[in-house]
């Protein structure tokens, strides 16, 4: 796979990687509670640890998590993957983000944030994270004060690279979400902070071809500063990937069962979107989703997607998304195709 050295702290890495959240957290029924499952759960955790294998061997290295994805549970599986294949691996996790019993609580004190690293890197199973990220902003903590104790831990060598998430960022959004202008204000007021106390290595953000909104304001502004961009939900939370059937309904613990852009009304109002993708793909003998996933590749060298599955196959069919050169015709094709509907907030 090619490889794409991602942000000023030239991190290399495939250019395609894995989004390991669906296999522990926000999809349906997890296919694992904990590394030692119950009675009649084992093959969900097999399943999983298949998965990461798979897109390993595929030359998907980035494997990024959190410590709330389970919670705990994600950076536990990986931790059983990267005991045996450290060296193939390109660890990014999280922090700053706790469940609570009715909604996330954003924690960024400094203590917090030192402990909650020691304690990813025991599940991990390694002494290094390749890449820390903070996951929120917490509102009742500077955001120096958090930052500056995650540039400790780099100092410490404990991380090799510091990371901003902006997945849940909020702001003005145009009609059919293309432009997206302001969606990132307060995002990019952080990093301009947070710079001043040490470099950020990556910003993370939702970007997909129903997604496009940071690629008004936060794209260019990463790229300008030699920042990586790690495109979470690339596939539009598997929408894009033309598998999903209007109205079939989701579980009730998956984060799909809540959005708007996944009533029945609104998937079948958007399926133009994923017939422009196979029409495109039809050329190159891909699938809609590789085409997606080749779409976000083109927005820039040092972009490279997070696409999340729980299917070893599919995470070898992602992986070949870097293979899938889209011409200039297919890109205005895709720049053509009707903006999606539904509110995305």
């Amino acid at each position: 796979m090619e490889r794409r050295r991602v942000g000023a702290t030239a991190l290399d890495v495939g250019a395609v990687g894995l989004g390991c959240m669906p296999m522990s957290w926000g999809y349906g029924p997890p296919r694992h509670r904990g590394v030692s499952a119950p009675a009649g759960r084992g093959s969900g955790i097999e399943q999983s640890l298949r998965v990461v294998h798979a897109a390993l061997d595929a030359g998907a290295t980035l494997l990024d998590t959190a410590d709330m994805y389970g919670p705990f549970t994600n950076e536990l599986l990986l931790g059983r993957v990267l005991e045996k294949r450290r060296a193939d691996a390109f660890v990014a996790t999280k922090c700053g983000l706790l469940v609570g019993e009715q909604h996330l609580v954003a924690n960024g004190r400094p203590s917090y944030v030192r402990r909650a690293c020691d304690a990813s890197l025991r599940r991990l199973r390694t002494d290094t994270i390749d890449l820390y990220q903070l996951h929120r902003v917490d509102p009742e903590v500077p955001v120096e004060e958090t930052w500056g104790a995650m540039a400790e831990l780099v100092a410490a060598g404990k991380v090799r690279a510091l990371g901003l998430s902006a997945v849940g960022a909020r702001g003005r959004r145009t009609r059919g979400g293309r432009a997206g202008g302001g969606r990132y204000d307060e995002t990019i007021r952080h990093l301009a902070r947070v710079q001043q106390v040490f470099p950020v290595g990556c910003v993370q953000a939702e970007l997909s071809v129903w997604a496009p909104e940071a690629l008004a304001e936060l794209l260019p502004w990463c790229a300008a500063r030699g920042i990586g961009f790690l495109a979470a939900m690339p596939l539009g939370n598997g929408f894009l990937t033309g598998t999903l059937t209007p109205g079939e309904g989701f579980a009730p613990e998956d984060l799909r069962a809540r959005h708007p852009r996944f009533t029945a009304e609104m998937m079948a109002a958007n399926q133009p979107i994923v017939a422009g993708l196979r029409r495109v793909g039809a050329r190159h003998r891909a699938s809609a989703a590789q085409v997606a996933l080749a779409w976000v590749l083109a927005q820039g060298p040092s972009v490279v997607p997070l696409p999340g599955t729980r299917s070893a196959e599919r995470a070898a069919q992602n992986a070949a998304a870097a293979d899938l050169a889209l011409t200039a015709a297919d890109l205005e094709e895709i720049a053509a195709l009707p903006p999606a509907q539904g509110s995305w907030d």
